[in-house]
């Protein structure tokens, strides 16, 4: 029964916790550690809300310890696809019946588990099973996975009261229905808030969904499975399956019930995705949502005037913070040539700083890369750039995966500005530099922004304010997620939605109501209080 206005106001972000050495977080965290290292976990999938296992098993190993069985997951195939349709479709009606205050109160709870009870787990889950460290999985698997739950649920309550007006002697009303069907999330290894966020926000919305994870991020979708389980969520609002992707897509894509995508991954196969849903559209019942966040090649742009600080201190955090494995890392940077020797200098000196090795010494800035696939993809890239002549390694350069897939941080420079690697996304801790000439500052933002095909994220550096508008407009379109004096990584939800256009995806803003929209289908419903009972107007009778 509908008896009150139900009030979620907007939520502070969830506070970083900074896990400083000998601290009570430090110390929990490393329990936490050792407690998932010191059993093998048998990772089910969940379909209608039960725990399905079967013979095929797949082994789990960190990245940055190879020789380590952290467990195994369950593998699925056609069958099991089909099961958690079905149990999404079965448990629609009931769902999306649920009070909004209802389905609010358990994402709030399930934020609440992750913020205290389940913390320390979570991080230690995305710290092993992705190779973060401390920092890395905290901002990530704590407070972007909290505040993705607690700003969904004000923002959609904000959409639900967005009301049209009235005219005399009626009343309009907006219902914002769940899409007719089920809808597919399929989330990347990279980040676990993600891979919680593209599954719930459909469901927040009243949708039910079959989530399928990368293979690489299992260990930590599960426990998150688990803290929604204990939440209280309803059997087959959310069914976690583990499957090859083109299963997925070819039993998913070709279903009449299929009601949208909620996708992060590579541009080639979302493009491949969109091609066949569009080639199936006539077996729908309703047009799908393709909601999808993909590949980035981000840019840092640097001005004659910048402070050349700032710039060597943004440009290590945002290409080397976890290996460079974020959509949104600097990959490539462009260095006016009255600054770019300093910067070049202070750049090669703080990297070899830098420390790399497991996640357990929490004095490690960089771990290890995702899988043996990344790690030769890498390698490549950069015994390429040993032997070109049009670009050279100027530190770094170094890799190994005897114990873990470890890239060391490496830096390129170009000669050219269309070098493959300042072109193509590489997914690691390879940044390429190109120096150009100061007096075509100007000249160089066409290079910017016309090298890549994506359009994620963008930073510039400058220090005169008219010359920072300049180049805020001259780059209107190159990125979705635009930067000033800051790294182009760490958007905030709430405060920075992210999305990019071009090949980077629909821009559909995760961290915003705009997202949420996506979910939803509106019913605009008019109500007359006094009918007419008659079909003549005032024009039509006599004067």
């Amino acid at each position: 029964m509908n008896n009150a206005y139900f009030s979620f106001p907007m939520p502070p972000n969830e506070p970083v916790r900074a896990y400083a050495p000998g601290s009570e977080d430090a110390l929990q965290l490393q329990a936490a550690i050792k407690e998932l290292k010191g059993k093998k976990r048998d990772i089910p999938m969940y379909i209608a809300g039960k725990e399905v296992r079967t013979d095929k098993k797949v082994d789990i190993y960190p990245p940055h310890e190879r020789a380590h069985l952290l467990g195994q997951f369950s593998m699925g195939d056609e069958t099991h696809i089909n099961k958690a349709i079905d149990a999404a479709l079965k448990a629609k009606e009931s769902w999306a019946n649920t009070s909004w205050e209802h389905r609010a109160s358990i994402f709030l709870k399930a934020a609440d588990l992750l913020a205290n009870k389940y913390r320390f787990r979570m991080n230690a889950a995305t710290m092993l099973g992705q190779s973060k460290n401390a920092y890395q999985a905290e901002i990530d698997s704590a407070c972007e996975l909290i505040d993705f739950l607690r700003f969904n649920v004000h923002f959609l309550s904000e959409i639900y009261k967005t009301q049209p007006i009235s005219g005399p002697g009626m009343q309009n009303r907006t219902e914002y229905r769940p899409l007719e069907g089920f809808v597919l999330a399929i989330t990347p290894f990279n980040f676990t808030a993600i891979g919680g966020n593209l599954p719930t926000a459909p469901a927040m919305c009243g949708n039910t969904v079959v989530w399928k994870p990368a293979n690489t991020q299992v260990y930590s979708a599960s426990i998150f499975m688990e803290i929604l389980k204990e939440a209280g969520l309803p059997d087959g609002v959310i069914n976690l399956v583990y499957a090859s992707g083109p299963s997925i897509g070819d039993i998913c894509f070709k279903h009449k019930d299929f009601a949208g995508v909620h996708f992060t991954g590579s541009t080639g196969v979302f493009n491949q995705m969109w091609e066949t849903i569009g080639k199936n559209t006539p077996n729908y019942r309703s047009y799908p949502r393709i909601v999808g966040e993909t590949g980035g090649k981000d840019f840092v742009y640097v001005h004659p005037s910048a402070d050349v600080d700032a710039v060597v201190a943004n440009l290590l955090r945002g290409a080397f913070e976890y290996q460079g494995q974020k959509c949104s890392a600097a990959s490539r940077a462009y260095l006016p040539s009255n600054l770019a020797e300093k910067i070049k200098t202070k750049l090669i000196a703080e990297i070899k700083t830098l420390k790399m090795g497991p996640v357990d010494d929490f004095s490690n800035f960089v771990n290890a890369v995702i899988d043996e696939k990344s790690f030769d993809k890498l390698a490549t890239a950069i015994d390429a750039a040993k032997k070109s002549r049009t670009a050279k390694i100027i530190v770094g350069g170094k890799y190994d995966k005897t114990e873990g897939f470890f890239i060391e941080p490496t830096i390129i420079e170009a000669s050219k500005p269309d070098y493959v690697t300042m072109c193509e996304e590489l997914f690691g801790p390879v940044l390429t530099i190109y120096v150009y000439d100061k007096k075509d500052w100007d000249k160089t933002l066409d290079v910017v922004d016309a090298t890549s095909p994506y359009a994620l994220t963008g930073a510039i550096f400058a220090q005169d304010r008219l010359t920072i508008e300049y180049l805020t407009k001259r780059l209107t379109n190159a990125a979705g997620n635009f930067y000033i004096n800051d790294k182009p990584t760490g958007a905030v939800v709430g405060q920075q939605p992210f999305g990019g256009a071009r090949a980077s995806g629909t821009n559909d803003k995760a961290g915003s109501a705009l997202n949420l929209y996506r979910w939803l289908s509106a019913r605009t419903i008019k109500e007359t209080f006094v009918p007419v009972t008659n079909y003549r107007y005032s024009f039509h009778q006599e004067g």
